[in-house]
C-alpha cells in the first residue's frame, strides 16, 4: 500500500503548473524547476519501490494459555539481501494494537530480535502479525507499505477451576433398571476385521469360521461415566453487555473448560456441544490454523444472532451421547429449562448452570439440578456441593 506524502502532492502540482508556464511563455528557469521537481518524484517512487528481501519469523511461548496467564511473542526479522542495509519503519500487529519494531541499519546477513506481550486478558484467539514495514525515501514524499510473514495464533483459553467431583456411570439392566455404576463394565459392541497386533483371545472363532477371515471382538464401556457440556451461544441466552462483552458467556465459557478438564482428569469420555452452529473448521482469524480441541472451540466460540436450542435437544434425545448432560447458559436461556427437562428419559442426571441471572431459577426446576452462579469459580463451587450425581 503506497501513500504520497502531502509534500509530494505539492511538489507535483508545482512541477505541472511550472512546466506548463515556461512552456506556454518560453521561460527555461521555469521549465528547468519544474523538470526537477518532476525528477524529484521520480526518485522517490522508485526509492520507496525498492523491496528489501526480509525472512520473518515468530513463535509464541506458549501459544496456548487460560486467561490471564502470560504469554510471550518473539519475533526475529532477517535482512536476506547481500548488498544493501535496510533502513525501515516497522511495526508487528497484535490483536489490535501494534508494536513498534525497530529496523535501523539492518546490515546484510544481520537479524533484529523484538520480544512483547500478548494481550491475555480475554479469551479469545488473538492473532499476531503480519509485519508491516514501511519504505520511505530521503526526502519524504512517498511511503510504500508491504506485509511480510505471516499470522500466528495465540489461543487464549477460559479459566479452568478445579473440580472434586465427577459423575458416576449409569448402568442399564434387562428389566429397563438405570443403576449409577462408579467404575464402568465391558460390554460386546461389535465385530470388525482382524489387523495385525490384535490379541488372539479376543478373536470370535465362530464368526471367523463363517465369513472366512479373521474377526475381532469390540468391546465397550457402557457404564463409564459419559458427560455431554452444552453451552449456550446464542446472543439472546446472554443480553447483559459490559464494555461490549457478555460477562455470563464468559463465565459460562469457563464453567464448560472447568467440566471438560475435571473429566479429562478422570480419564472421562467428554463431548462439548454448542447451540448455535459453529463456523466450518475453525480456522483462526487471519490464519490457517485449526481449532487442536474443546478448549480451543472455547477459546474461539462466539456468541450467534441466529441458533434455535430445539435441533440441539432433537439431536441430544435421538443420538443419547452420554448419561450426564450439563446445560450451561445466561439470564435469557432460563425459559429453556423446561425443554431441557424433557431430555431426563435420555440423560439420568442433568444439571443446568444459570449465569448472570438476576432472580434465581426455582430449585429442582423441571427435575434439573440447577446452578445459579455468578461466575465460574462459583460455580465450581456449587458443583461440588451437588451430591446428585
Amino acid at each position: 500500500m503506497s501513500a504520497l506524502t502531502a509534500r509530494c502532492v505539492g511538489l507535483l502540482v508545482a512541477a505541472v503548473v511550472l512546466l506548463g508556464v515556461g512552456f506556454r511563455f518560453a521561460y527555461p528557469e521555469l521549465t528547468l524547476l519544474g523538470a526537477a521537481a518532476g525528477v524529484a518524484v521520480g526518485y522517490a517512487a522508485l526509492t520507496a519501490a525498492w523491496r528489501p528481501r526480509l525472512e520473518v519469523t515468530r513463535s509464541a511461548d506458549p501459544d496456548r494459555v487460560a486467561r490471564g496467564e502470560p504469554a510471550m511473542m518473539t519475533l526475529t526479522v532477517r535482512n536476506a539481501g547481500r548488498l544493501r542495509a535496510a533502513s525501515l519503519v516497522a511495526e508487528d500487529r497484535c490483536g489490535d494494537r501494534s508494536v513498534p519494531v525497530p529496523l535501523l541499519r539492518l546490515r546484510p546477513g544481520r537479524d533484529s530480535t523484538v520480544r512483547y506481550e500478548v494481550p491475555t486478558a480475554r479469551r479469545g484467539v488473538v492473532p499476531v502479525g503480519p509485519l508491516r514495514v514501511t519504505r520511505r525515501d530521503p526526502l519524504g514524499l512517498v511511503a510504500l507499505s508491504r506485509p511480510y510473514g505471516g499470522t500466528v495464533p495465540v489461543w487464549v483459553h477460559p479459566r479452568v477451576h478445579p473440580l472434586n467431583a465427577v459423575p458416576t456411570g449409569a448402568g442399564r439392566s434387562l428389566d429397563g433398571r438405570v443403576d449409577k455404576v462408579p467404575h464402568g463394565s465391558i460390554t460386546f459392541d461389535s465385530l470388525r476385521e482382524y489387523v495385525v497386533g490384535d490379541e488372539l483371545r479376543r478373536v470370535h472363532w465362530r464368526t471367523s469360521a463363517r465369513v472366512g477371515e479373521l474377526m475381532v471382538r469390540e468391546n465397550v464401556d457402557t457404564s463409564l461415566p459419559r458427560i455431554v457440556v452444552l453451552l449456550d451461544n446464542r446472543a439472546a441466552a446472554h443480553p447483559q453487555r459490559v464494555d461490549g462483552v457478555a460477562e455470563s458467556f464468559e463465565s459460562a465459557c469457563e464453567a464448560a473448560a472447568s467440566v471438560l478438564v475435571a473429566a479429562y482428569r478422570e480419564a472421562l469420555p467428554v463431548v462439548l456441544l454448542l447451540v448455535a452452529p459453529e463456523p466450518a473448521g475453525l480456522a483462526t482469524p487471519g490464519g490457517d490454523e485449526a481449532a487442536q480441541g474443546p478448549l480451543d472451540r472455547l477459546a474461539a466460540a462466539e456468541l450467534a444472532d441466529a441458533g434455535d436450542l430445539q435441533p440441539t435437544t432433537a439431536r441430544l434425545r435421538r443420538e443419547r451421547l452420554g448419561d450426564t448432560l450439563v446445560f450451561l447458559t445466561g439470564p435469557g436461556g432460563r425459559d429453556d429449562l423446561g425443554a431441557v427437562g424433557a431430555l431426563r428419559a435420555a440423560y439420568p442426571s442433568v444439571v443446568v448452570g444459570v449465569f448472570g441471572a438476576t432472580e434465581p431459577a426455582p430449585s429442582g426446576a423441571a427435575g434439573l439440578v440447577v446452578i445459579d452462579a455468578a461466575d465460574g469459580a462459583a460455580f465450581a463451587a456449587e458443583w461440588d456441593g451437588v451430591r446428585r450425581w
